[in-house]
């Protein structure tokens, strides 16, 4: 079972949470954007309350379940597909290989990848381990500061280490944390079509600005906006900043869509 928390009406989106997380990190995209956006955030395998994975998942079959979801809740109609950090790495793999699926595409603290490095590769490894070893609870509340920036509101560092203490088990955390171990997008970014938009909090200590410059320069047409006084998890420490450019964003893509071809959405093939 996959479970989702849905909300609004107007143009469909499916919201991807990261690696420390649940549909539970968007709650002020569901409540302030639902105006315009029919929004559907998944608790991705193995967190919160979907079910853990009956076996490995590599990164094609998150996409694979990426686009279960979508055809379940909107039919053949292509997503604004929203992704932070680790989800923002399963949304860029989507956009690159489901291209009819994708609408637009933004990204928050995402990178292409801890398989482009061995070291980072490793760490991320690492993780299930300490998951593990140290319960739930205490491996947010050491993990779940640095997420935010370094002055951030105690009230919102409190809420993300709630979130993520709640959301992981060894299960599903484990295999999110092979898969991103794994991954490297590298070869991936120049196939994407979709109208993207590639955001980062300016103080974000995990993945950083830099990492966002790299996905925007490769990413065809992509945009790039730094988000100020926001570390890692920008959509919740600066939800009015990024709602904004959500909004804005997503109503060019509307219109850019809807003057196109109607062909042009679903004849799009991989090279």
């Amino acid at each position: 079972m996959l479970a989702f928390r849905e909300a609004g009406a107007g143009a469909p989106t499916l919201l991807l949470h990261g690696i420390g997380s649940s549909s539970l990190a968007f709650g002020h995209q569901l409540s302030e954007l639902a105006d315009e956006l029919r929004m559907v955030a998944w608790d991705a395998p193995g967190y919160a309350a979907s079910a853990d994975p009956e076996q490995a998942l590599d990164l094609d079959a998150y996409v694979d379940r990426v686009a279960a979801l979508a055809r379940d809740r909107f039919g053949d109609e292509p997503v604004h597909l929203v992704g932070v950090s680790w989800g923002g790495v399963l949304a860029l793999r989507t956009a690159a290989s489901r291209p009819a699926l994708v609408r637009s595409l933004t990204v928050i603290g995402a990178s292409l990848g801890s398989g482009v490095d061995p070291v980072r590769a490793a760490q991320m490894r690492e993780r299930s381990g300490e998951l593990l070893r140290l319960g739930a609870t205490d491996f947010a509340r050491r993990r779940g500061p640095r997420l935010l920036a370094p002055d951030a509101d105690p009230a919102l560092v409190e809420h993300v280490v709630a979130t993520m203490a709640a959301a992981v088990r060894p299960p599903g955390y484990a295999c999110a944390a092979e898969v991103m171990a794994a991954a490297d997008l590298s070869a991936d970014l120049a196939r994407i079509t979709a109208p993207t938009l590639v955001m980062a909090g300016a103080e974000d200590r995990v993945t950083g600005p830099d990492r966002a410059r790299e996905i925007a320069a490769r990413v065809p047409g992509a945009a790039l906006v730094l988000v100020p006084g926001a570390g890692h998890l920008a959509n919740q420490e600066r939800p009015a900043l990024v709602n904004a450019w959500l909004r804005g964003f997503t109503r060019a893509a509307d219109l850019l869509a809807a003057a196109q071809p109607a062909t042009d959405l679903h004849e799009r093939k991989i090279p």
